[in-house]
């Protein structure tokens, strides 16, 4: 075994190394999926953590030119239970092991995944470190509780884009249908805020007739409106949204001027511009098959998640409509504002990976920036 992590109350989970050698420092959280590992190791929103699949298989189908969510893995580092070096699948172009060792990210295999995750839904997600140095464990815990912790941490900073961009393209030819679709004409010009942007969800405002204008995620909202958007898009993103106070500053600033729609941390961060607070949950959610009922019809979705903040539902006006509810543990996953023509979502209706059961919010959009929602 040449490699270990070691959690900061001091449980040590010893394994393998297959990734870079080295050592990292992260908030350790868990992932439910089945599937979807590149995706999910190129979501900037999990910047600073070292991600535990409970998926014991991983690596199988290799990694592909198809599925990156950004341009390079965001973890920190990775934690699962069995790797495959072995993969097998028509799009793939390397292995997984390789991506990460190109990338320099630290990885461990051969560890008990159930052990760990239930040590942190007891415990609560807390800080860790990969090494595969050989250092002594009591100086490895040492650096782990000398880390800062994900409460009063602004990553977006380091995931956004350095300057704007046009994006137009659709989600084919690996849409929802699996098949090759034409592109609706781009009559809606979207700007979307990169606070830790996922390709799929550009994907997605295309494949429903936006125009995207990607902007870094201190673009001061009067710029923004210059633009003259038809809408505006507040994306999601990695690390505790209290922290990103210019990101709210910016938000009250296009609230009631132009649609606005929030996803993720856009969801936390518009909680917080309507007036409310947000607080850090136990273990967070991450996976894809999260419960969420949409209020005004008793609909059901299953969902794909990644957030570690709520929005307490006790803090926001009362003329902030609360739309969705996790079904797990009632925390508020849906905000609207008719009045001024914004709403949001804790969760990732673009998928990627994960179900297609939220598609119609980014239609809802659509119509909101029509005039007719």
């Amino acid at each position: 075994m040449d490699a270990v992590l070691v959690l900061e109350d001091g449980r040590v989970f010893p394994g393998r190394s297959f990734g870079a050698t080295g050592e990292r420092i992260g908030e350790v959280v868990f992932h439910t999926g089945m599937t979807g590992y590149q995706e999910i190791l190129t979501d900037p929103s999990y910047s600073g953590q070292l991600v535990t699949m409970t998926a014991p298989h991983i690596g199988n189908t290799g990694v592909n030119d198809f599925d990156p969510e950004s341009l390079k893995p965001q973890v920190a580092g990775f934690i699962v239970r069995a790797y495959s070096e072995d993969y097998s699948s028509w799009r793939a172009r390397g292995s997984l092991a390789q991506l990460l060792r190109d990338h320099q990210i630290v990885a461990i295999a051969e560890i008990d995944t159930r052990a760990l995750t239930r040590h942190i839904r007891t415990a609560g997600a807390m800080r860790g470190i990969l090494s595969t140095t050989g250092e002594a464990v009591a100086s490895l815990l040492a650096k782990t509780r000398q880390a800062p912790s994900m409460e009063g941490l602004d990553l977006t900073r380091v995931v956004t884009c350095d300057e704007a961009y046009p994006w137009s393209e659709g989600s084919a030819p690996f849409g929802p249908d699996y098949g090759t679709t034409l592109l609706p004409p781009l009559t809606r010009h979207v700007v979307a805020y990169d606070f830790g942007l996922k390709r799929t969800i550009l994907r997605r405002l295309a494949d429903h007739g936006c125009r995207v204008t990607v902007v870094p995620a201190q673009t001061p909202a009067s710029e923004v409106l210059a633009m003259q958007p038809d809408g505006v898009f507040y994306s999601n993103g990695p690390g505790d949204p209290a922290a990103a106070a210019y990101a709210v500053e910016t938000l009250r600033g296009l609230l009631g001027k132009v649609p606005v729609f929030g996803i993720c941390l856009g969801h936390q961060l518009m909680g917080l511009a309507l007036g409310g607070r947000t607080y850090k949950l136990p273990f967070g959610h991450h996976g894809a098959n999260h419960p969420v009922r949409y209020l005004p019809t008793g609909r059901v979705e299953i969902t794909s998640q990644n957030h570690g903040f709520a929005v307490d539902p006790d803090s926001l006006p009362a003329e902030v409509e609360i739309t969705h509810i996790n079904l797990n543990d009632q925390t508020v996953e849906g905000l609207r504002h008719p009045g001024l023509r914004c709403f949001s979502v804790q969760y990732h209706p673009e998928a990627g990976p994960g179900p297609h059961d939220a598609t119609y919010l980014f239609r809802d959009f659509v119509s909101m920036m029509e005039g007719k929602g």
